[in-house]
């Protein structure tokens, strides 16, 4: 690829930054969103009267919805003009914020996080779009990395506000926030530079349909190989196709339409026509790089918010404030970092950053899987955070502003889309992977170790099917075993037992995604050499 070096940006070219701040509060209005929900589940379960897996339904619709028509909302954005748009799905997430407050039912609940989904789905590209349209150079570098710290402040502050509002006040409030800040980000909105749109950009219906059922497949296909069963159906399965797992099936066909989706694209692009997305933008091995790098990286950062919050809620049976204290060093320090490491632009070329970035979070992970015990307040442990936190926080700003500075403007919706589908689809996967994996090596392992201990009889273990297990604090173990023929040795010898693995699964977790990240370096090698002022052709 050729390079051009961007001349310098004068004083009096250089934008104000009062309209990056509305974009910056668009993303916080969909993070904090995101990272309130389950904070509301409890008030959710006891005000509707549901079980807890019906008022997470509000959390995977809306992840869903964002998946599916990000790329659908890409194009309305072309044909209709970004601003315009942008101002009319503001307006619709602070609808879905008021259906949440108002919400009689978890059914309007679920309404309104489907409705806020599909709005999240325009602002995704339109937030890269704007960017592109009202900032150049250095000032367009910072503002995409202010996206990436965007989402760390408002996942921390979501744990902290909607924590203590949620315990001392109720749920409801807390959408009151998401509706305060639609309203300014309304506001704001209007000291954005405007544009007409593309009334002759076409919608692909078909492109629009497959994509978007792979996404929905796909999706529900990795969050469910935990409940519906990692290869042959479980009770817990909706349905089985000859007695196989749902889940697994759904993951295959998803992949299966994905492949129609990129080869009815193509043929849309050899025929002249508009496709859905334009694979331009990855037509370069730089920019695939870096969309491969994205996936890691966001199905490592998932990975640890399932790892940490799981084994703190459940095994320690702490609290989600508790929670997000514990997650206090990891956010913060992504948050920080994030928004600094557009300073290093000018000293290093992409390839340069990532590479050592993903040394850090390697080399974290490695610490951790070390140094990690029962306890997540000890300094080892919290340094390890720290360091992942760093090489988080560095190579989500980056490997976005890789492909948002290699793309011309008239693209820069597409690279929302991409960044957009590209994320939830990774964030289901890592999230599901890692639970699968957890799970499994935990039950393994406790089957083993039962087979070893002479303090567990068979008969035993079989009344409370130790071997199939997942992960349980000490206190419902000893309910468990409470209503079992178990004495108090043997209570005493289960619990070391489930402690002993627990730990061991944990750390052999880290190692996992060590691995992972040490092989991302692979396509972290392949990124660019060129820096932000020298913009390619």
């Amino acid at each position: 690829m050729s390079h051009v070096t961007a001349p310098p940006i004068s004083v009096a070219e250089r934008r104000s930054w009062g309209p990056m701040v509305g974009l910056f509060l668009a993303q916080v209005l969909m993070s904090f969103n995101v990272a309130a929900l389950p904070i509301s589940l409890g008030g959710m379960v006891e005000d509707f009267g549901v079980p807890p897996t019906v008022a997470s339904t509000t959390i995977v619709m809306y992840g869903v919805a964002v998946a599916a028509f990000v790329m659908t909302g890409a194009k309305l954005g072309q044909r209709l003009g970004w601003v315009a748009i942008f101002r009319v799905v503001i307006v619709v997430f602070a609808a879905s914020s008021l259906m949440m407050i108002l919400s009689p039912t978890v059914g309007w609940a679920i309404a309104g996080q489907v409705l806020a989904g599909v709005a999240a789905a325009i602002i995704v590209p339109a937030l890269v779009a704007l960017i592109a349209e009202n900032y150049r150079g250095e000032q367009q570098a910072t503002a995409v990395g202010s996206l990436g710290s965007a989402r760390a402040f408002s996942g921390m502050s979501a744990f902290l506000i909607g924590g203590t509002l949620g315990t001392l006040v109720g749920w409801r409030p807390i959408f009151m926030i998401t509706l305060g800040i639609a309203a300014a980000v309304f506001i704001l909105s209007f000291g954005l530079r405007s544009d007409t749109g593309d009334p002759r950009v076409r919608i692909d219906l078909l492109a629009s349909g497959l994509i978007g059922a792979a996404i929905v497949l796909l999706t529900l296909g990795f969050n469910n190989l935990n409940g519906w069963g990692l290869l042959f159906a479980s009770d817990s399965a909706p349905f089985s196709v000859a007695g196989l797992s749902p889940a697994p099936v759904f993951v295959v066909v998803g992949i299966i339409l994905g492949q129609l989706f990129f080869l009815r694209t193509r043929q849309r692009k050899a025929q002249g026509r508009v496709p859905l997305v334009d694979l331009d933008v990855l037509r370069h091995p730089t920019e695939r790089a870096a969309v491969y790098a994205m996936f890691v990286i966001v199905a490592m950062e998932a990975a640890v918010n399932f790892t940490v919050p799981t084994y703190i809620q459940v095994v320690q049976g702490r609290t989600p404030f508790d929670t997000s204290l514990a997650m206090m060093p990891f956010n913060l320090t992504v948050f920080l970092t994030a928004t600094l490491i557009v300073r290093f632009y000018k000293r290093y070329p992409p390839r340069t950053i990532a590479l050592f970035a993903f040394g850090l979070t390697t080399a974290a992970l490695l610490w951790l899987a070390f140094v990690v015990t029962n306890n997540w307040e000890t300094f080892p442990t919290i340094l390890g955070l720290i360091v992942f936190g760093i090489g988080q926080g560095a190579l989500v700003t980056l490997v976005f502003n890789v492909l948002v500075t290699s793309a011309p403007k008239e693209l820069a919706g597409d690279v929302g889309s991409l960044r957009g589908t590209t994320q939830n689809l990774a964030s289901a996967v890592g999230t599901a992977v890692m639970g699968a994996m957890l799970v499994t090596t935990l039950s393994v392992g406790v089957a083993q170790a039962v087979e070893e201990q002479p303090d567990l009889p068979p008969a035993l273990a079989a009344q409370v099917d130790l071997g199939n297990v997942n992960f349980i604090s000490n206190d419902d173990l000893r309910e468990a075993l409470a209503e079992t023929t178990a004495t108090p040795e043997q209570v005493d010898a289960a619990v070391a037992l489930n402690e002993e693995q627990r730990l061991r699964t944990l750390k052999l977790g880290f190692l996992f995604l060590a691995g992972i990240s040490a092989v991302a370096a692979l396509p972290a090698s392949r990124l660019p050499k060129y820096r932000p002022e020298e913009i390619p052709e």
